[in-house]
Protein backbone atom coordinates (compact mmCIF):
# COMPACT_ATOMS: atom_id res chain seq x y z
CA UNK A 1 0.00 0.00 0.00
CA UNK A 2 2.92 2.31 0.74
CA UNK A 3 4.25 2.10 -2.83
CA UNK A 4 0.75 2.33 -4.27
CA UNK A 5 0.00 5.41 -2.22
CA UNK A 6 3.21 7.10 -3.34
CA UNK A 7 2.27 6.49 -6.96
CA UNK A 8 -1.24 7.87 -6.40
CA UNK A 9 0.11 10.85 -4.42
CA UNK A 10 2.63 11.56 -7.17
CA UNK A 11 -0.08 11.43 -9.82
CA UNK A 12 -2.30 13.78 -7.82
CA UNK A 13 0.59 16.22 -7.28
CA UNK A 14 1.34 16.18 -11.01
CA UNK A 15 -2.32 16.73 -11.89
CA UNK A 16 -2.51 19.54 -9.34
CA UNK A 17 0.53 21.22 -10.88
CA UNK A 18 -0.92 20.90 -14.37
CA UNK A 19 -4.27 22.37 -13.31
CA UNK A 20 -2.59 25.23 -11.42
CA UNK A 21 -0.35 26.01 -14.38
CA UNK A 22 -3.30 25.92 -16.75
CA UNK A 23 -5.31 28.15 -14.43
CA UNK A 24 -2.48 30.67 -14.25
CA UNK A 25 -2.12 30.77 -18.04
CA UNK A 26 -5.89 31.17 -18.47
CA UNK A 27 -6.05 34.12 -16.10
CA UNK A 28 -3.04 35.73 -17.75
CA UNK A 29 -4.79 35.34 -21.10
CA UNK A 30 -8.12 36.76 -19.96
CA UNK A 31 -6.43 39.55 -18.02
CA UNK A 32 -5.44 40.90 -21.42
CA UNK A 33 -9.02 40.80 -22.70
CA UNK A 34 -10.32 44.23 -21.73
CA UNK A 35 -14.03 44.66 -21.05
CA UNK A 36 -15.95 46.55 -23.67
CA UNK A 37 -18.19 48.00 -20.94
CA UNK A 38 -15.13 49.50 -19.20
CA UNK A 39 -16.19 48.38 -15.70
CA UNK A 40 -13.69 47.45 -13.01
CA UNK A 41 -13.94 44.31 -10.90
CA UNK A 42 -15.21 46.43 -8.01
CA UNK A 43 -17.93 47.97 -10.16
CA UNK A 44 -18.96 44.55 -11.47
CA UNK A 45 -19.23 43.27 -7.89
CA UNK A 46 -21.24 46.25 -6.67
CA UNK A 47 -23.70 45.94 -9.56
CA UNK A 48 -24.19 42.21 -9.06
CA UNK A 49 -24.90 42.75 -5.36
CA UNK A 50 -27.36 45.54 -6.16
CA UNK A 51 -29.12 43.48 -8.84
CA UNK A 52 -29.61 40.70 -6.27
CA UNK A 53 -31.04 43.12 -3.69
CA UNK A 54 -28.04 42.79 -1.38
CA UNK A 55 -27.37 46.09 0.38
CA UNK A 56 -25.49 45.01 3.51
CA UNK A 57 -22.35 43.65 1.84
CA UNK A 58 -19.30 45.84 1.20
CA UNK A 59 -16.83 45.38 -1.66
CA UNK A 60 -13.29 46.05 -0.48
CA UNK A 61 -9.76 45.70 -1.82
CA UNK A 62 -7.38 43.26 -0.14
CA UNK A 63 -3.58 42.98 -0.67
CA UNK A 64 -1.93 40.15 -2.56
CA UNK A 65 -2.73 37.88 -5.49
CA UNK A 66 -5.42 35.17 -5.50
CA UNK A 67 -6.63 36.52 -2.15
CA UNK A 68 -10.17 37.05 -3.41
CA UNK A 69 -12.85 35.71 -1.07
CA UNK A 70 -16.21 36.40 0.51
CA UNK A 71 -16.26 36.78 4.29
CA UNK A 72 -19.70 35.88 5.68
CA UNK A 73 -18.71 37.03 9.17
CA UNK A 74 -18.37 40.73 8.33
CA UNK A 75 -20.23 40.50 5.00
CA UNK A 76 -17.46 41.72 2.75
CA UNK A 77 -16.49 40.77 -0.78
CA UNK A 78 -12.70 40.95 -0.65
CA UNK A 79 -11.08 41.44 -4.05
CA UNK A 80 -7.34 41.37 -4.66
CA UNK A 81 -5.95 44.68 -5.84
CA UNK A 82 -5.68 43.57 -9.47
CA UNK A 83 -9.25 42.28 -9.57
CA UNK A 84 -10.62 45.30 -7.70
CA UNK A 85 -9.06 47.89 -10.02
CA UNK A 86 -8.66 46.21 -13.39
CA UNK A 87 -11.20 46.18 -16.19
CA UNK A 88 -10.72 42.85 -17.90
CA UNK A 89 -12.51 39.52 -18.32
CA UNK A 90 -10.56 37.75 -15.56
CA UNK A 91 -11.42 40.49 -13.06
CA UNK A 92 -15.09 40.36 -14.01
CA UNK A 93 -15.19 36.58 -13.59
CA UNK A 94 -13.53 36.60 -10.18
CA UNK A 95 -15.57 39.53 -8.87
CA UNK A 96 -18.86 37.97 -9.97
CA UNK A 97 -17.84 34.59 -8.51
CA UNK A 98 -17.16 36.08 -5.08
CA UNK A 99 -20.49 37.88 -5.23
CA UNK A 100 -22.00 34.49 -6.00
CA UNK A 101 -20.98 33.49 -2.48
CA UNK A 102 -22.65 36.62 -1.11
CA UNK A 103 -25.85 35.62 -2.90
CA UNK A 104 -25.56 32.12 -1.43
CA UNK A 105 -25.24 33.64 2.03
CA UNK A 106 -28.21 35.94 1.54
CA UNK A 107 -30.54 33.08 0.56
CA UNK A 108 -29.18 30.60 3.10
CA UNK A 109 -27.67 28.21 0.56
CA UNK A 110 -27.42 24.96 2.52
CA UNK A 111 -23.99 23.84 1.30
CA UNK A 112 -22.44 27.18 2.24
CA UNK A 113 -24.12 26.98 5.66
CA UNK A 114 -22.67 23.50 6.19
CA UNK A 115 -19.19 24.64 5.15
CA UNK A 116 -19.34 27.69 7.42
CA UNK A 117 -20.14 25.46 10.39
CA UNK A 118 -17.06 23.36 9.67
CA UNK A 119 -14.67 26.31 9.38
CA UNK A 120 -13.86 26.62 13.14
CA UNK A 121 -13.29 22.86 13.40
CA UNK A 122 -11.09 22.71 10.31
CA UNK A 123 -9.12 25.80 11.36
CA UNK A 124 -8.12 24.13 14.63
CA UNK A 125 -7.73 20.65 13.16
CA UNK A 126 -5.38 21.76 10.38
CA UNK A 127 -2.86 22.99 12.95
CA UNK A 128 -2.54 19.66 14.74
CA UNK A 129 -3.84 16.81 12.58
CA UNK A 130 -0.57 16.05 10.77
CA UNK A 131 1.31 15.81 14.08
CA UNK A 132 -1.37 13.54 15.54
CA UNK A 133 -1.29 11.30 12.47
CA UNK A 134 2.51 11.10 12.54
CA UNK A 135 2.52 10.27 16.25
CA UNK A 136 -0.27 7.76 15.66
CA UNK A 137 1.78 5.93 13.02
CA UNK A 138 4.90 5.88 15.22
CA UNK A 139 2.90 4.59 18.19
CA UNK A 140 0.53 2.33 16.28
CA UNK A 141 1.70 -0.81 18.09
CA UNK A 142 1.36 0.63 21.59
CA UNK A 143 -1.40 3.24 21.21
CA UNK A 144 -3.42 2.58 18.00
CA UNK A 145 -6.29 4.75 19.22
CA UNK A 146 -4.14 7.85 18.62
CA UNK A 147 -4.05 7.15 14.88
CA UNK A 148 -7.82 6.61 14.93
CA UNK A 149 -8.26 10.02 16.56
CA UNK A 150 -6.09 11.54 13.85
CA UNK A 151 -8.14 9.81 11.16
CA UNK A 152 -11.39 11.16 12.58
CA UNK A 153 -9.98 14.69 12.69
CA UNK A 154 -8.59 14.39 9.18
CA UNK A 155 -11.96 13.10 7.99
CA UNK A 156 -13.47 16.44 9.04
CA UNK A 157 -10.99 18.31 6.84
CA UNK A 158 -11.73 15.92 3.98
CA UNK A 159 -15.45 16.51 4.41
CA UNK A 160 -14.74 20.23 4.20
CA UNK A 161 -13.00 19.84 0.81
CA UNK A 162 -15.93 17.77 -0.49
CA UNK A 163 -18.57 20.25 0.68
CA UNK A 164 -16.52 23.04 -0.90
CA UNK A 165 -17.13 21.60 -4.38
CA UNK A 166 -20.87 22.35 -4.72
CA UNK A 167 -20.31 25.72 -3.02
CA UNK A 168 -17.69 26.79 -5.56
CA UNK A 169 -19.46 25.41 -8.61
CA UNK A 170 -22.74 27.01 -7.58
CA UNK A 171 -21.07 30.40 -7.04
CA UNK A 172 -19.56 30.22 -10.52
CA UNK A 173 -22.88 29.22 -12.06
CA UNK A 174 -24.61 32.15 -10.37
CA UNK A 175 -21.88 34.50 -11.56
CA UNK A 176 -22.00 33.33 -15.16
CA UNK A 177 -25.80 33.38 -15.25
CA UNK A 178 -25.88 36.96 -13.98
CA UNK A 179 -23.17 38.13 -16.37
CA UNK A 180 -25.10 36.61 -19.29
CA UNK A 181 -28.62 37.61 -18.26
CA UNK A 182 -27.60 41.21 -17.63
CA UNK A 183 -25.59 41.34 -20.87
CA UNK A 184 -22.53 42.50 -18.97
CA UNK A 185 -20.05 40.89 -21.36
CA UNK A 186 -19.63 40.30 -25.05
CA UNK A 187 -19.82 36.72 -26.30
CA UNK A 188 -16.03 36.49 -26.37
CA UNK A 189 -15.74 37.89 -22.84
CA UNK A 190 -18.49 35.58 -21.55
CA UNK A 191 -16.71 32.55 -23.01
CA UNK A 192 -13.47 33.69 -21.37
CA UNK A 193 -15.10 34.15 -17.99
CA UNK A 194 -16.65 30.68 -18.21
CA UNK A 195 -13.32 29.12 -19.16
CA UNK A 196 -11.44 30.88 -16.35
CA UNK A 197 -13.94 29.84 -13.68
CA UNK A 198 -13.98 26.27 -15.02
CA UNK A 199 -10.25 25.92 -14.39
CA UNK A 200 -10.49 27.62 -11.01
CA UNK A 201 -13.11 25.07 -9.94
CA UNK A 202 -10.86 22.20 -10.97
CA UNK A 203 -8.32 23.19 -8.32
CA UNK A 204 -10.94 22.35 -5.70
CA UNK A 205 -11.60 19.00 -7.37
CA UNK A 206 -7.91 18.13 -7.16
CA UNK A 207 -7.79 19.16 -3.51
CA UNK A 208 -10.78 16.95 -2.69
CA UNK A 209 -9.35 13.95 -4.52
CA UNK A 210 -6.01 14.39 -2.77
CA UNK A 211 -7.64 14.63 0.64
CA UNK A 212 -9.78 11.53 0.03
CA UNK A 213 -6.74 9.54 -1.13
CA UNK A 214 -4.76 10.58 1.94
CA UNK A 215 -7.63 9.68 4.25
CA UNK A 216 -7.93 6.22 2.69
CA UNK A 217 -4.20 5.72 3.12
CA UNK A 218 -4.33 6.38 6.87
CA UNK A 219 -7.40 4.19 7.20
CA UNK A 220 -5.53 1.35 5.47
CA UNK A 221 -2.66 1.67 7.94
CA UNK A 222 -5.03 1.53 10.88
CA UNK A 223 -7.00 -1.39 9.43
CA UNK A 224 -3.82 -3.28 8.57
CA UNK A 225 -2.57 -2.96 12.13
CA UNK A 226 -5.87 -4.27 13.51
CA UNK A 227 -5.70 -7.32 11.24
CA UNK A 228 -2.18 -8.00 12.46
Amino acid sequence: MGTGYLIIAGAIMLFSWLVSSRLKSKFELYSKLQLRNGMSGAEIAEKMLADNGITDVRVISTPGQLTDHYNPTDKTVNLSEAVYNHRNTASAAVAAHECGHAVQHSIGYEWLTMRSKLVPIVSVASNYVQWILLAGILMIRTFPSLLLIGIIIFAATTLFTIITLPVEYDASNRALAWLENKHMLTQEEQAGAKDALKWAARTYVVAAIGSIATLLYYISIYSGNRRN
